[in-house]
């Protein structure tokens, strides 16, 4: 394994503790700033959004910097915003604080994905940006819970001064392991000496290839599978507290159940996605749409509720690498754009649903509303997926009828690596 997917690694991990590990302190942050829980869920939303827009506004900046000082440069934002947010005196001055540390989140995502997937062979493309996206979910397993523990104990600003300063180490580590640039060789598509990534295609040519469809039906499936799952494991805390029993101390050992859910649905994802792209993407969407049933239905239950939430994790993130390789195939000659586009769409799905889930507690709907919020996007998400899929095949059978050729069989969708 390339050196250089531990350092992308390491990065995902802190800037996936930034995002998630909100989740197991909502409560102690709303009573801590005199907020509602719904209201504190706006740390959560306003840090979706800041990485749309710093996803959509920084990649075509970023994208003619060398990758390292492209990433390096991220690291700073992040570490910024995150230690903005150990000394916030107030609700405003804590938001503002993760807006600055979001503003990073999609950019190093979008470039690092294209960077990992270069770094391999064609058929391991998936399984790299699985590799890069497992630092995300290792923060899930070991980070988010780690953070609860210490914001419990020691107060929520000193597990933003903690994230700071994993953000401090992951960029030594990208200093020390990333190379400057990768592209693939001739011969087998290892990395190579190459030009820095989105130096090859001008801005303009990267836009042209949003005129495919299937580039915003894949963004549309991210949307709405991503949101389903986060915006029920966002009011997460609350549920278990409240709903199912748990005490405030069980909190961080659940949380860890989560996360190993999301690493091992990772890991798995991306080789099902390697073999068959498709067929991967739609058995997952139906699985994650059946373990929120099942959490809904037995969360009154302490051994049922566990059980669901480990299968919410491992569902859900199991789409995580087949959802960016989609909208990667069929933006290949956009890699850079597409990419960080998926990762807004990641995050306008976390938006949505949690916004959403958290209209449907203020009205009264209960702490298992945002669960049934999070079926009805997974369905909406698997009837776009149905579509999509339907709409690729009929003109797959077009080609080959027009030029005599034989149809061939699904294969895996591919990243395209900038060279």
């Amino acid at each position: 394994m390339p050196l250089g997917l531990i350092a992308l690694a390491l990065g995902g991990f802190g800037i996936g503790l930034t995002e998630f590990v909100i989740a197991g302190l909502i409560s102690t942050v709303a009573t801590d700033m005199g907020v509602s829980i719904p209201t504190a869920g706006y740390l959560i939303s306003g840090y979706a959004l800041a990485v749309v827009v710093g996803a959509l506004g920084l990649t075509p900046v970023l994208g003619a910097w060398r990758p390292k000082r492209a990433l390096l440069a991220l690291m700073v934002l992040f570490v910024v915003g995150n230690a903005l947010s150990a000394v916030a005196t107030g609700y405003g001055m804590l938001l503002a604080g993760r807006v600055v540390a979001a503003l990073a989140h999609g950019a190093f995502f979008g470039i690092g994905s294209v960077l990992a997937a270069s770094l391999v062979p064609a058929d391991r493309k998936a399984g790299a940006i699985s590799i890069m996206f497992g630092g995300l979910t290792l923060a899930n397993v070991l980070g988010v819970p780690l953070g609860t523990f210490v914001g419990q104990h020691w107060g929520w600003r000193a597990t933003f001064a903690l994230i700071a300063l994993v953000g401090v180490v992951a960029a030594a580590g990208i200093a020390a392991l990333v190379p400057d640039a990768t592209a693939e060789t001739e011969s087998g598509g290892q990395a190579g000496p190459a030009r820095p990534v989105g130096r090859a295609a001008t801005l303009r040519a990267e836009l042209l290839a949003f005129r495919n469809r299937q580039v915003w039906l894949s963004l549309a499936m991210t949307v709405l599978v991503f949101g389903g799952m986060f915006g029920a494991f966002m009011y997460v805390e609350p549920l278990l507290t409240r709903v199912t029993g748990f005490g405030e101390s069980a909190v961080p050992w659940l949380l860890v159940l989560f996360g190993v859910g999301l690493f091992a649905g990772n890991l798995l994802g991306g080789r099902w996605a390697d073999r068959a792209l498709a067929r991967t993407l739609v058995v997952l969407t139906l699985a994650l749409a059946v373990s929120l049933v099942g959490f809904a239905l037995l969360s009154g239950s302490k051994v049922g509720s566990a059980a669901m939430l480990l299968a919410m994790g491992f569902f859900g993130f199991a789409t995580v690498p087949g959802l960016q390789m989609r909208v990667l195939g069929h933006a290949s000659g956009a890699p850079t754009m597409a990419s960080s586009a998926n990762i807004a769409a990641f995050n306008v799905g976390n938006f949505l649903g949690v916004w959403i889930s958290g209209l449907a507690i203020s009205a009264g709907m209960g702490w298992t509303s945002p669960l049934w919020v999070g079926v009805a996007f997974a369905g909406l998400g698997l009837v776009v997926l149905l579509v999509a899929t339907a709409s690729e095949r009929r003109t797959s059978a077009a080609e080959p009828t027009a030029t005599g050729a034989p149809e061939p069989a699904e294969q895996p969708v591919a990243a395209t690596p900038v060279s």
